[in-house]
């Protein structure tokens, strides 16, 4: 079976979530009635981006056992598409502003530039932009792991997490770190710290240091430490999964670390909305874990074509939708007051576009700078 095949259900997983995300963004202004209220579904496509992100990335870094070959992929998967977002989104702002809530000041562009924007307490230009930041903490703890030669304790890790999740809702309501701070010192040692884990110069030390920041951050600089731990729990149980896979581990510390993750708001000092209430944020968990469930079962099948597409360019789906919902919307107006075919002639449109503009996304940005980041791996491998 090739590697392609192997890993469609996870670009399956991927698709199910992008999706989820856009109907959530997109729903309340063209379909109002269509949005489900019982649990979120935004959430829970975040959540299945994040189990995916688990289960996947550690073993990408253990299959190339490089960290140098692991970190230039994730920066070419990642940062050429991010980049041209913010430069999109920056050259349109005179027809549709920027986000009120990014600083208008150098922190913005130091905690752009590390993707650390939530767990500095910054807002991204794009609002999805705000998940990546906890795929970063993901990437730098899991490199420490590694080098540190513990990468394997994923189970207790999660429930470690899951733990730390529920008493940070008992005590804390903000981020413990204040001011703009944050962002310029994350900046600086994420700068020095990639020179050196890339170079291979202290590597060792620089990935100790930045998975320390990583965990820093994430308790003291998150918006929400509670659901900032939850999520890193989340991803942690994506990779006791994958150990649970491959007979390295049992697979109680997932259905643990599960409890944990479900229990965590419900004692929270800060969780007022309603997708983090009893009764939606539970049915959110369940649904999120029950579709990687079915994934994992079915990843021996041959998977729809169609999932699998919008999995390949779920990135581009995931980052330009919210912009471009606004750019429609500008011109538009909202429709969540019109006639039915209206909103249905409307989300067919937007639809439509956005996965045109994401294909073209993938093909002329993601796809290249991908095979490009492999080229300059193996020169320097």
């Amino acid at each position: 079976m090739s590697a392609s095949h192997r890993l469609a259900w996870l670009d399956c997983l991927r698709g199910v979530g992008a999706l989820a995300v856009v109907a959530e963004h997109m729903l309340p202004y063209v379909a109002p009635a269509l949005r489900p209220y019982t649990f979120n579904l935004g959430m829970y496509g975040v959540l299945v981006f994040f189990l995916v992100s688990g289960y996947i990335i550690p073993a990408s870094l253990e299959r190339k056992g490089d960290i140098r070959a692991f970190w230039i992929s994730r920066i070419f998967r990642l940062y050429p598409l991010y980049l041209l977002t913010i430069a999109v989104v920056l050259a349109l702002s005179w027809w549709v502003p920027v986000r009120a809530h990014v600083p208008r000041d150098p922190s913005s562009a130091a905690a752009h530039a590390t993707m650390l924007l939530d767990v500095v307490h910054q807002a991204g230009m794009v609002d999805t932009m705000w998940t990546l930041s906890y795929e970063m903490v993901f990437y730098l703890l899991v490199t420490a792991l590694f080098v540190a030669g513990v990468h394997r304790a994923s189970g207790p890790i999660s429930i470690v997490f899951g733990v730390v999740a529920i008493v940070a809702g008992l005590l804390l309501n903000a981020p413990l770190l204040k001011g703009t701070w944050p962002a310029y010192a994350s900046f600086a040692l994420f700068a020095v710290g990639m020179f050196c884990l890339i170079t291979g110069h202290l590597r060792t030390i620089a990935a100790y240091t930045l998975g320390a920041v990583a965990v820093v951050l994430l308790m003291t600089g998150s918006y929400v430490p509670w659901l900032a731990a939850a999520i890193l729990a989340s991803m942690f149980a994506g990779t006791a999964i994958y150990r649970w896979e491959r007979g390295e581990a049992s697979l109680w510390p997932v259905l643990a670390t599960g409890v944990l993750i479900t229990l965590s708001p419900f004692w929270s000092i800060h969780a007022g909305w309603w997708w983090v209430q009893p009764a939606a944020w539970t049915i959110t968990i369940l649904l999120a874990t029950g579709t990687f469930a079915v994934g994992m079962a079915l990843r021996r099948r041959r998977m729809p074509k169609v999932l699998a597409w919008l999995g390949l360019i779920s990135y581009s789906l995931y980052l330009v939708h919210h912009p471009l919902l606004k750019y429609m919307l500008t011109i538009t107006g909202s429709l969540r007051d019109s006639a039915w075919h209206v909103q249905a002639a409307g989300a067919i449109g937007f639809v439509a576009m956005l996965l045109g503009v994401s294909w073209l996304t993938y093909r002329l940005v993601e796809a290249p700078m991908q095979r490009l980041g492999r080229r300059i791996a193996k020169r320097y491998a």
